[in-house]
């Protein structure tokens, strides 16, 4: 990041009044903001703006009794005329930035949520301990890295593959109490941990969140794909989306960072923050 554009949080009750635009070249930003500007962020910088609300109820930790007992953002990344993806993946439409603020994300997650076509094709495997973040996660009493938690119905997966059969913390698989009992077998044998969180053949998003929460596991991050945010969002249960925009334009068809159902009314989020590189806008929106 070498750019910041300070913004008010929106999310907070709206006692003062709306900040005033301010002249070109002028900033309110407080001193440690301002120094920001026009430099690279490290990881650690990164990490504070990014930081998960606290405290958070953790199982076992003390905490204020109106504390959340989890909290699920999201990650994507959207061109400028909607598209998730190009040619079936996001890489191609992401930056060098973008990375960045992907691996923090990562860095400060309990717990990283995939759909199962996503892991497909984005080619998913486990996630890494990262010595920038070792020190901030074993004060908040975190694995070494986030666990992998595959949301899959029909558990139509490779459990050969390294995120199943090599992972530092183990691959966690979401189902529903429909899933073939043979695949249940195989995600098991593989060393993934499986969790019912539906009572038919899917996952359902409250119960998954809830599951994982119960676990310990409340730093809650997902990265899609569109179907599965889509359907944490209907759901209500997604409380912050981290948007990268890309000042790229794909046309096509390319699907939207959620898909499905349409919201009866569409559901309000309020800015937190705005970071920018090379074009690229980082935008963070809180639910309301």
């Amino acid at each position: 990041m070498r750019r910041l554009f300070p913004v008010t949080d929106q999310t907070a009750p709206a006692a003062a009044p709306a900040p005033q635009a301010q002249p070109e070249g002028r900033s309110e930003a407080p001193a440690h903001v301002a120094d920001l500007v026009d430099r690279e962020w490290t990881l650690d910088e990164l990490a504070e703006a990014y930081a998960y609300p606290a405290p958070l109820a953790t199982p076992g930790t003390p905490a204020a009794p109106d504390a959340p007992h989890r909290w699920l953002r999201a990650n994507m990344v959207s061109t400028l005329d909607g598209a998730a993806q190009h040619d079936g993946r996001s890489q191609a439409i992401s930056s060098d930035a973008d990375m960045r603020i992907f691996g923090t994300l990562r860095g400060l997650a309990d717990v990283v949520i995939a759909g199962a076509e996503t892991v497909r094709l984005e080619g998913y495997r486990p996630a890494r301990a990262r010595d920038a973040f070792a020190a901030r996660r074993a004060a908040d009493g975190q694995a070494p890295a986030p666990a992998i938690a595959v949301v899959s119905a029909s558990l139509n997966l490779d459990f050969s593959l390294p995120l199943f059969t090599s992972p530092l913390v183990p691959t966690l698989v979401l189902t529903g109490a429909a899933a073939s009992p043979d695949r249940v077998r195989d995600a098991e044998k593989a060393g993934a941990r499986v969790i019912v969180a539906g009572d038919g053949p899917g996952v359902e998003p409250d119960r998954a969140v809830k599951a994982l929460a119960d676990m310990g596991l409340v730093r809650q991050l997902t990265e899609g794909g569109p179907r599965l945010l889509g359907q944490f969002a209907a759901a209500g249960v997604l409380d912050e989306l981290c948007l990268t925009v890309a000042p790229l334009l794909t046309v096509g068809s390319a699907q939207r960072i959620t898909g499905g159902p349409v919201l009866p009314d569409p559901e309000r989020f309020a800015l937190a923050a705005v970071l920018e590189e090379a074009g690229f806008l980082f935008t963070r929106y809180r639910r309301i």
